[in-house]
């Protein structure tokens, strides 16, 4: 059995969840310690927990250890399966996260995978739906990933609520080098649920102003919910902010942007004025498209996975991460993928052999 020090690194779910999913994959029983050791609030959660189980019924594992604020866990997995999983975290914790974790085992199923997912689709410290979507989607297609995720709901913190669909198409993950997708027209979403309208058009119109100013053109759509009844379906987003998604139970803003495997976002708070919003993430992904490498700093960590898998594939990024380092770590632990880490003139170009 392989253990793995959850205080490793970056120390947080992020080994968790990484450990589980390789463990899986690699049919390795592993024993992860120390979880979350050094945060405030040490231990599993809920949203670490919902993951832990997911993982559990998709290859049916035998787990000890699964309970809040446990430090240790036990994970002994079995053979992956298929079929329609339902899933609560019960709390405002991040379905892209939790995603992060399913997709790759997932993706190694006999048979289609779907999973309806309730919890928070926008929240802090973890990618807003829209960025898996528009950004790591279609990196996991160019290594072969058959992956869809529609949004049915979206749900902001603290409430949560949110709910998406995604369906995982048994594929082989190939090793891809990936290159920068030069392009000048920066595409996004800006949404708004159960607070007016105005307030999606002036992220949407703030990050546009500051796209145009370093020389990118903006397509931006609006993404406005009203109070509608709860499990109402609702339009999709459109440019002229008349559109708007189902009936979101949680109130909240936000604003994702996406050009190629670039992306940056940035979620509407209390006092934080829209305009600040929409400059904020325009501003994270100029920061990106501007360096010149292939992939940003978040896709960077999501990709490393996928590449250990596969045993190749290479990108460049602005920098490396502690979470990307961490899992570089991880998988190391799981398979026979070894990473290498170059230092360029003004970004890193990382190696997967």
């Amino acid at each position: 059995m392989l253990t793995i020090d959850g205080s490793f690194g970056e120390g947080g779910g992020q080994i968790l969840r990484t450990s589980v999913a390789m463990a899986a994959i690699a049919k390795t029983p592993v024993r992860i310690r120390n979880i979350r050791s050094s945060r405030p609030n040490p231990g599993l959660s809920a949203q670490h927990l919902t993951a832990i189980e997911a993982v559990a019924s998709l290859t049916d594992a035998e787990v000890s250890g699964l309970l809040l604020r446990s430090t240790e866990v036990t994970f002994v997995p079995g053979e992956i399966r298929g079929g329609s999983y339902r899933l609560d975290i019960g709390t405002a914790g991040s379905i892209s996260l939790l995603l992060q974790c399913l997709i790759p085992v997932a993706l190694h199923s006999p048979e289609t995978v779907l999973f309806d997912i309730t919890g928070g689709t926008d929240v802090n410290w973890s990618p807003p739906i829209d960025y898996l979507r528009h950004v790591t989607l279609p990196a996991l297609a160019l290594a072969g990933c058959g992956v869809e995720i529609e949004v049915l709901r979206r749900g902001y913190y603290p409430r949560g609520g949110g709910q998406i669909r995604a369906v995982i198409t048994p594929s082989r993950i190939s090793g891809v080098d990936f290159e920068r997708m030069d392009a000048n027209t920066v595409y996004g979403c800006s949404h708004a649920s159960r607070l007016p309208e105005h307030v999606a058009k002036r992220q949407r119109d703030a990050a546009a102003t500051r796209l145009e100013e370093h020389g990118y053109a903006a397509d931006i759509v609006i993404e406005h919910n009203p109070a509608a009844p709860k499990g109402s379906k609702g339009h999709k987003g459109s440019k002229d902010g008349k559109g708007s998604r189902g009936g979101s139970g949680s109130t909240g803003s936000g604003i994702t942007l996406w050009c190629g495997l670039m992306g940056g976002s940035a979620l509407g708070e209390r006092g934080k004025p829209a305009e600040v919003v929409g400059s904020d993430a325009a501003d994270s992904i100029i920061r990106e498209l501007d360096c010149g490498a292939s992939v940003d700093v978040y896709l960077a960590d999501q990709l490393i996975p996928y590449m250990a898998i596969a045993r190749s594939g290479s990108f460049t990024a602005r920098e490396l991460s502690l979470h990307t380092k961490t899992n570089i770590w991880v998988c190391e632990q799981f398979t026979d993928a070894k990473f290498e880490i170059e230092p360029l003139d003004h970004n890193i170009r990382v190696v997967c052999r």
